[in-house]
């Protein structure tokens, strides 16, 4: 019986362009997830915000991980 892989997450910050969410999926092997989350720092208390990640084998989110840094290099020194 083979055993699924086991997949890992990569939150994405916010204020990270379309364009690059949208190169990521389709460039690369992952899926589009979404999470509700409670923050409570800052002035927000249990404050309920849906936050956004790419779901993939670890390799590949690695991968994604380097795309994105990069791509927020560029977009910030433009």
């Amino acid at each position: 019986m083979e055993t699924e892989p086991e997949l890992f997450d990569m939150v994405i910050p916010p204020g990270v362009p379309r364009t690059v969410i949208v190169d990521v999926i389709n460039n690369f092997e992952v899926t589009l997830v979404s999470h509700t989350e409670n923050f409570n720092f800052a002035n927000m208390d249990n404050d309920k915000r849906q936050i956004l990640a790419f779901r993939g084998k670890k390799e590949v989110i690695d991968e994604v991980f380097d795309y994105v840094r990069q791509k927020l290099e560029e977009f910030i020194s433009s």
